[in-house]
């Protein structure tokens, strides 16, 4: 059957369209800065909120209509799954994502799981050979049920980290099966409420144990995926382990891991933890540890995840400015971890997000284009640190400079003279750049 009668595929149509089911910026086939959009950008529907969310929120029932929900267990996984490759057909979108808890209901035993998940993903297999749509990334669900309430590779409860360890070698075992090309590991649960209460020291070894057994049995698999974490500072714990870019780079660091992981960063973790998204971006790309992103935004006047479909044509600008910068994500993707807002409840709302988010990637990947062709921002700064360039700078910089040698330059007493920092001008000058 259709779930999504009325609506067929949408195409682009170019900014003068006034068709909402159509592209006014996102042209699969148009070629920037040498590559097709569709080859920058490889976007992916999120599994978990365009099919098994429901609108629900701490005040009030779920209000999406879903054609699917009146089936229920393996019938409702199966129903979802083929409304799900409808969908992917008809947006054109190239990868998906999930969780393993997303695609089959959970048994009353492991083996009972397990049996679920091996259906769904048989037939998963098959729409996948027919569409031609491939798997970004899949990951467990390791925080939803009540036996991870004290997390679950930092549990205090070796029972379930046993537990954690069968749910991830299944995760494993079905992203090699579905060819995915990345893995990730969210910690929804790897954190604390109190130290009063908690080993810190090994919740840290026990989730990097737990990580290395990862990368150990992908090995021994065959499985070739990139492994990626994505930070989150807070929710549902107070403090989580991957509080950002910078802490979780440390992470890997210390524990020898750094070797096998890049980073997943999400738009609205960003601002949960202070920082813009280009911020962690940048921080990672510096590192050699961007990986993938999870596109979406938060609502700054709200102090919570509230996971937005981005629109925000300055942020995908920046975004994409960093990524082309990355020589783009490799592996990784464009992942719509976004839902639809509770009030925006109709099917088709699902396609107008999609195109909304779609189109500001999009527009965002020509703007930062032109600038990085233009070299506007790399100019301003370089002539900013010309100082660094030539003489005691550049004994600095070269290692040259010593205190004592940093003290002989400044006993000359020579006039300092600091220089403005354009900050205004260059917002403008950006400014021109989106207004095109």
């Amino acid at each position: 059957m259709a779930y999504f009668d009325g609506v067929g595929k949408i195409e682009f149509e170019g900014k003068g369209s006034r068709n909402p089911l159509a592209f006014k910026q996102y042209n699969p086939k148009e070629v920037v800065a040498g590559k097709t959009m569709e080859e920058h950008l490889r976007f992916a529907v999120a599994y978990w909120h365009t099919y098994t969310g429901t609108g629900a929120d701490p005040f009030g029932v779920g209000t999406a209509v879903r054609g699917w929900d009146r089936y229920s267990g393996l019938d409702l996984a199966k129903a979802r799954l083929e409304a799900h490759f409808e969908f992917m057909e008809k947006i054109g979108i190239p990868f998906f994502c999930f969780h393993d808890r997303d695609i089959a209901p959970e048994g009353d035993t492991l083996q009972e799981t397990n049996r679920n998940l091996d259906a769904i993903v048989e037939r998963m297999q098959q729409y996948m050979k027919s569409s031609g749509v491939k798997l970004l990334w899949n990951t467990c669900n390791l925080f939803t049920h009540p036996r991870f309430v004290h997390g679950a590779a930092t549990t205090c409860n070796a029972d379930v980290y046993a537990y954690v360890g069968a749910q991830l070698k299944k995760s494993l075992e079905i992203g090699k099966e579905l060819g995915a090309e990345n893995y990730v590991f969210w910690g929804g649960r790897e954190g604390y409420e109190t130290l009063l209460n908690t080993d810190l020291k090994l919740e840290l070894d026990n989730l990097a144990r737990l990580f290395h057994m990862a990368v150990d049995y992908a090995k021994e698999i065959g499985f070739n995926a990139q492994f990626l974490i994505e930070p989150k500072p807070k929710e549902p714990t107070k403090h989580q382990y991957d509080f950002d870019a910078a802490t979780t780079i440390a992470f890997l660091q210390s524990y020898g891991l750094k070797d096998h992981f890049k980073l997943n960063l999400e738009a609205n973790h960003a601002t949960l933890a202070g920082h813009t998204f280009e911020h962690e971006l940048r921080v990672a790309r510096l590192h050699g540890m961007l990986g993938s992103l999870d596109a979406n935004q938060g609502d700054l006047l709200l102090g919570w995840d509230t996971d937005e479909f981005p629109t925000d044509l300055y942020a995908t600008t920046l975004t994409m400015y960093e990524v082309l910068q990355n020589g783009g994500l490799g592996r990784g993707g464009v992942n719509f971890d976004a839902k639809v807002r509770r009030a925006s409840f109709e099917p088709v709302d699902l396609f107008y997000a999609h195109i909304a988010g779609m189109d500001a990637y999009a527009k965002g990947l020509k703007v930062a284009a032109k600038l990085l062709e233009d070299r506007v921002f790399e100019d301003a700064i370089a002539n900013r640190y010309r100082s660094f360039r030539e003489g005691i700078g550049a004994d600095i910089v070269s290692g040259k400079a010593s205190l004592r040698s940093l003290e002989q330059y400044a006993l000359q007493n020579k006039p300092i003279v600091n220089e403005s920092g354009r900050q205004e001008l260059l917002k403008a000058t950006l400014n021109e750049y989106l207004f095109g």
